[in-house]
């Protein structure tokens, strides 16, 4: 306490020093805020003191004499501590890169000691705190002798010791943090220093002053380096370190934790890098978030930015289809809403807010912290308090400011969950990829058109160490592995990360209604000389009579410029080929590249045609047993190119997905106008197929002025307009006029679906 104190005092002098230069009254008021601020900080030394505090162990011992989901919990947390308290305590030297023995090994060890510190708390039985202090012992003991990782990656990530970057490192700083808070009453005074001055004081030093490139950066590796240091400084009572985790090093705020609040986040609580990331960086978000208001509640943390730190939890879970968050950009397919960093989210968030909806997610999860909020979360779902979390259609603005494109959600229920998402959104920093205007379709349950995600084997070793592939820069991340316009083979921004991060698309307008989810966007810049222009609704034809509700994405993409280029528009589909509406040259006996580079020179060519003017159709047939038929317009004079990813890839490091392109070779303009259908049912096990040839006749496109009509015929003679005005500024009320077959048609604001019947169709 006396160290913290003259700490405490030397701080408040040095801002006082700095603050006298702009007035006696600022000078005033600084000491006055940091001495307030410096006593709740030792009033709440008490460990412990971050994510757990005292109060919440004197709740969590009371829960254990009942029964219930956290008791559970708890019992099975002991179980597995009191096997390992068997077993030889391990602390190897770093050797191996991301998957292997030794990196897993240091990984397992933090989360022990976690939960060795919290069962030491709950019963207040000594050996578990003595196993957290032993291996602490080891770690202080192997760290000062380290060097830079032997596998560290050369270039652009900073090297760790323990681990192969430095990112890893601070992980493990901000779960050990936590396991000394732990167990700090158990310890001596000489066993505190030989801990600290052995393993705290040099990693802090380590990720901050001898790292300050990645402790100032507004990225995900910032954030949780900032939130390590700042953890630690908390629990070793070193206000000047929590400073700097605020602040930045020079504790100006051109860096630090606060900084990356204002940087990374929307206004809505959009992480700028995307789905995967904002998982991944929110675990440091909330826990450091929860540890400043134990320590210093003044400053309201999680009422920062409008409460940016909950909206960015609830942001996630929008996030996510059929439990598995929206693979754009870097990401890895298979994480979603049950990740650790979730848990601990919806657990804090429903801690703060009591919604019962985020009960419905944890119910999902089904994981129990032991934490006070994880106790919170236990009983309000023994109680049966959850209710049906609201997943919506939303747009989520980009950029620190919203203004920077957006991240569309639309979502619509027939026969099972159906979700678009539509991605006019900004670079998303180093992880992003190039990518403007592309979209996803889910139904049932299942990625339908699909998005590659990053080219990597997370943690597996084997595959070039876990790390991300080579081809996640030749293939995932150009814009013909995503289902988007590329312009003469070429990826947007010429692949110039810098430039992308520096031009993002414009939302024109997104707008919903209980059957129509309706976006549009354009960009100017992924081509020089070449407007892009992207509009997709998601729609929800009611049941009639006998007939089925049905579902339809229509998609309206024109391409303009004085100069005549190559246009292509991809298709990435899950599931088989079923069949075409026109017939193939297929590849039968060899397979040729389709070109040199840009992703390009990852495609098998394996089939192409050029259908005839008039409707085009693709259908295949996903695993979730349903068809899905692509209908296109096409005018006589454009191709479809079957592609397979897979060609120049030496090592299979590819999955072999595929695609269909259109292309149209040389025009100044031209609109691909396209509609996906969902229908039918394939059963195999009872050996039924029902519906598996598309309901549609007929699909044409036409322009009256700034108005887009597209004309959908179904068997049967059902036909549907679908009109909509897609200039920047247009009012609710503003009153919209088109004629169609000699018919005259309006509608308000931006867009309608109108019921045609036959017989107001002339010709």
């Amino acid at each position: 306490m006396v160290g913290l104190m003259t700490l405490i005092t030397q701080t408040s002098i040095k801002k006082a020093c700095r603050a006298f230069s702009k007035g006696w009254l600022t000078a005033l008021t600084v000491i006055i805020t940091t001495l307030m601020t410096s006593q709740s900080i030792a009033m709440a030394s008490q460990n412990p003191n971050l994510v757990i505090s005292a109060v919440d162990i004197e709740n969590m011992r009371g829960s254990l004499n009942k029964s219930g989901k956290f008791k559970e919990q708890f019992i099975r947390t002991k179980a597995a501590a009191d096997k390992q308290l068997m077993q030889a305590i391990i602390v190897p030297v770093p050797a191996d890169g991301g998957g292997g023995y030794t990196h897993e090994r240091h990984k397992e060890n933090y989360t022990l000691m976690v939960n060795m510190g919290v069962v030491y708390q709950l019963t207040q039985d000594e050996k578990y705190a003595n196993y957290v202090r032993d291996m602490l012992f080891k770690y202080a003991e192997l760290y000062p002798t380290l060097p830079l990782h032997p596998k560290r990656k050369m270039g652009k990530q900073n090297p760790g010791k323990l681990f192969w970057q430095s990112l890893n490192e601070a992980v493990w700083l901000v779960y050990t943090s936590q396991a000394y808070d732990l167990i700090l009453p158990s310890l001596s005074a000489e066993d505190k220093t030989k801990i600290e001055n052995g393993l705290f004081r040099p990693i802090v030093k380590f990720l901050s002053v001898d790292s300050p490139e990645t402790f100032n950066k507004v990225h995900n590796h910032g954030t949780w380096t900032t939130a390590a240091v700042g953890m630690t400084g908390y629990v070793l009572g070193e206000l000047d370190w929590v400073e700097q985790a605020l602040y930045g090093l020079d504790k100006s705020g051109t860096g630090g934790f606060l900084r990356q609040l204002d940087e990374l986040f929307s206004p809505q609580g959009y992480y700028n890098e995307g789905p995967y990331y904002q998982r991944y960086a929110l675990m440091p978000f909330v826990t450091f978030a929860k540890a400043i208001q134990a320590n210093q509640p003044e400053r309201k943390i999680f009422e920062y930015r409008d409460g940016i730190v909950l909206k960015a939890i609830d942001t996630t879970i929008q996030l996510s289809y059929n439990q598995l968050f929206f693979p754009i950009n870097d990401a890895i397919k298979d994480k979603g809403i049950d990740t650790i960093e979730l848990v601990h989210g919806v657990a804090i968030a429903y801690g703060l807010t009591g919604d019962a909806g985020l009960l419905d997610i944890a119910k999902q999860q089904n994981q129990i912290l032991l934490t006070g909020d994880g106790l919170k979360v236990a009983q309000a779902l023994d109680n049966k308090l959850e209710k049906p979390y609201q997943f919506q259609s939303i747009a989520y603005g980009d950029g620190n400011n919203g203004e920077q494109g957006a991240l569309v959600i639309m979502r619509q229920n027939v026969n099972g969950e159906q979700a678009v998402l539509f991605k006019p959104a900004a670079q998303g920093l180093g992880h992003g990829h190039f990518d403007k205007l592309t979209w996803q379709f889910y139904d049932k349950g299942e990625e339908i058109v699909s998005d590659y995600g990053a080219a990597r084997f997370l943690n597996v070793e084997a595959k070039y160490g876990g790390r991300y592939l080579p081809e996640n820069q030749t293939w995932a991340k150009q814009t013909v592995a995503h289902n988007t316009m590329v312009v003469d083979e070429k990826s947007h921004f010429n692949g110039n990360v810098d430039t992308g991060n520096a031009n993002y698309p414009t939302l024109v307008f997104f707008d919903k209604s209980k059957n129509i989810t309706i976006s549009s966007a354009k960009i100017d810049s992924a081509y020089k000389g070449v407007s892009l222009k992207r509009t997709i609704a998601l729609i929800k034809l009611p049941a009639q009579q006998e007939v089925a509700a049905k579902s339809f994405v229509v998609d309206v993409f024109e391409a303009n410029s004085t100069k005549e280029h190559q246009y292509d528009l991809p298709v990435h589909y899950k599931g088989h080929l079923i069949s075409t509406s026109f017939d193939l040259n297929t590849q039968l006996s060899r397979l040729s590249v389709l070109g040199k580079d840009n992703g390009y020179q990852h495609l098998w060519l394996k089939a192409q045609s050029k259908p005839k003017a008039g409707l085009s159709q693709v259908t295949w047939l996903n695993e979730n047993g349903r068809f899905y038929t692509n209908s296109s317009i096409m005018d006589g004079d454009t191709s479809i190119l079957f592609t397979q990813i897979g060609a120049n890839d030496p090592l299979f490091n590819l999955r072999n997905e595929n695609a269909f392109i259109n292309r149209k070779a040389k025009a100044k303009q031209h609109t691909f106008v396209s509609v996906l259908e969902p229908h039918g049912e394939y059963n195999p096990s009872k050996e039924f197929t029902t519906s598996a040839v598309s309901s549609i006749e007929q699909l044409a496109h036409h322009k009256d002025k700034h108005i887009d009509i597209i004309e959908i015929k179904l068997a049967g003679g059902k036909r549907y307009l679908l009109a909509f005005n897609a200039t920047e500024k247009v009012n609710a009320n503003q009153i919209n006029t088109f004629l169609f077959n000699g018919a005259k048609y309006q509608f308000d604001g931006r867009y309608k679906l109108f019921n045609i019947k036959q017989l107001q169709h002339k010709g």
